[in-house]
């Protein structure tokens, strides 16, 4: 005889859903990411800038046109 109070198998887990929707996208990682370590980021974006900028304007410096004067 078998003990009613103890299953012979365990209960089965309710199987997770399949993802119903897609993964976040790469922009709203960024953006969550950006708000979580808001100094850092907004240091990071500040130094690009200005590294971008100072780039454009060394570009437009060199490549400036030589008119006689």
């Amino acid at each position: 005889m078998t003990d009613s109070t103890t299953p012979l198998e365990p209960s089965p887990a309710p199987a997770p859903e399949v993802a119903a929707s897609p993964p976040p996208s790469f922009v709203k990682l960024a953006m969550r990411n950006m708000v979580r370590k808001g100094r850092q980021s907004l240091l990071h974006f500040g130094l690009t800038a200005v590294g971008f900028s100072t780039v454009l304007f060394l570009l437009a410096w060199f490549g400036r046109p030589s008119l006689p004067q």
